[in-house]
């Protein structure tokens, strides 16, 4: 009986050490690059701030009524409108995706087997480039001479000398463009696994087009999509690259926010507070997802 318990204490210490050994090494990254970054902006938040931007004592809570957006010059709505807007933005990008994801995936899984994993690749294979240059790309595309403005141009509704590019719809389009991927592989995983027989018992019913698609088909990508809106939604939130590119001053987002008080303008306390808040909001999305996805038997695949 003892060697038996001393055996299973060895094999639990050996499970132990490969455990430490396997993940060990994510575990301090995580720590060096995550924990630790943030635990400094949460601290950096709370000082005041000096004349050049720097973090200086006194302790002071400031940088948090800057982000609600008082100041010496009086109460501003100027923030509010730019977290409004950066929800907004990554709603609209979020359910493009998503109606863009549903044909793809039923496309990609029309195909014979031996094709699907080419199509996928095809759709996941832009998001291997630097963001940068595909953001650049449709801002040539989006620019004042392109076609898409030009028609914008003969149908009167964009100024002459104007382009789609920077406004709302070009961060919406580029958003939308950027993260499609991210929709089409968690919504194609939950498709793959569907039970067609449902589909078919909806076909014997009579029931076709929208009807059938939302009794038969969308509870089972349920999870599928939650994924998605997960990996799509909170990324977009908080971008910084396509904003900065294609909505410049026009559409300003929470992203471009926080990297202009580390910049172009320098005040570090209230980056820091805006960051942290971001955070928040983040965290707050997460969890209302994972409560959402249990609720609607998606946590398998959903749960974060």
């Amino acid at each position: 009986m003892i060697r038996e318990k001393t055996e299973i204490e060895l094999e639990a210490g050996r499970q132990r050490r490969r455990l430490m050994i396997t993940s060990g090494p994510g575990l301090i990254w995580i720590m060096l690059f995550l924990i630790l970054p943030s635990a400094l902006l949460l601290g950096i938040a709370f000082f005041s701030s000096d004349d050049y931007g720097n973090p200086v004592m006194p302790l002071s809570t400031q940088s948090f009524a800057q982000v609600a957006g008082y100041s010496l010059l009086g109460w501003d709505s100027g923030n509010i409108l730019v977290f409004l807007r950066s929800l907004q933005q990554a709603g609209i990008a979020t359910l493009v995706s998503a109606l863009l994801s549903y044909p793809l995936v039923f496309f990609i899984l029309s195909q014979r087997p031996s094709l699907r994993p080419l199509l996928l690749l095809f759709i996941v294979l832009p998001s291997w480039t630097n963001q940068v240059v595909r953001t650049y790309a449709w801002m040539e595309l989006l620019g004042p001479n392109a076609p898409l403005s030009m028609l914008g141009h003969a149908l009167g509704l964009l100024p002459p000398d104007l382009g789609m590019a920077p406004g709302s719809f070009a961060v919406t389009t580029g958003l939308a463009y950027n993260y499609l991927p991210y929709m089409v592989v968690p919504l194609y995983a939950s498709a793959e696994k569907m039970d067609w027989t449902l589909v078919e018992a909806g076909r014997d019913l009579y029931a076709s087009g929208l009807r059938l698609f939302w009794h038969a088909v969308f509870p089972q990508t349920v999870p599928g999509l939650l994924s998605g809106i997960i990996f799509v939604a909170i990324p977009a939130f908080g971008d910084y690259i396509v904003p900065q590119l294609l909505g410049g001053d026009k559409a300003m987002m929470i992203g471009s926010l926080i990297a202009n008080q580390f910049t172009e303008t320098p005040d570090w306390p209230y980056g820091a507070a805006l960051t942290l808040i971001m955070l928040v909001f983040t965290a707050a999305g997460l969890i209302a997802f994972r409560v959402l996805s249990k609720k609607v038997g998606g946590a398998e695949e959903a749960a974060i």
